[in-house]
């Protein structure tokens, strides 16, 4: 009965779900650390990651790579979104760096 059942996508909705779920603390440690200025970890990660799913023959290593390389990509956009929430006061501010201010970023934004 097993033989037949293929756990591929269930396997690889886990790993989705897990990588996900870990992205998200990175992301406001990340920030809290570092600022926006590691958005490139990110970058290389996110082409590690890609390459290494073109390059693996093993479908499900290579779909776990994809998600994961492209939850890196997104984790980009995040960081730059999470100095926002920072900066709404939705978290904590490290106080060992300078943030933009408030009334400037909301400013381009309307531009």
């Amino acid at each position: 009965m097993l033989d037949i059942i293929n756990f591929d996508g269930l396997i690889i909705g886990i790993a989705t779900f897990l990588i996900i779920g870990l992205f998200h603390p990175v992301v406001v440690k990340a920030e809290y650390y570092w600022g926006t200025g590691c958005w490139w970890i990110f970058l290389i990660l996110g082409i590690v990651g890609t390459g290494v799913s073109l390059l693996v023959n093993n479908v499900l290593i290579s779909a776990i790579c994809g998600v994961f390389a492209f939850s890196s990509f997104w984790t980009i956009k995040e960081v730059f979104e999470q100095e926002e929430r920072v900066l709404k006061g939705w978290f904590p501010k490290n106080p060992k760096r300078q943030y933009p201010e408030k009334k400037k970023m909301y400013e381009k934004e309307k531009s």
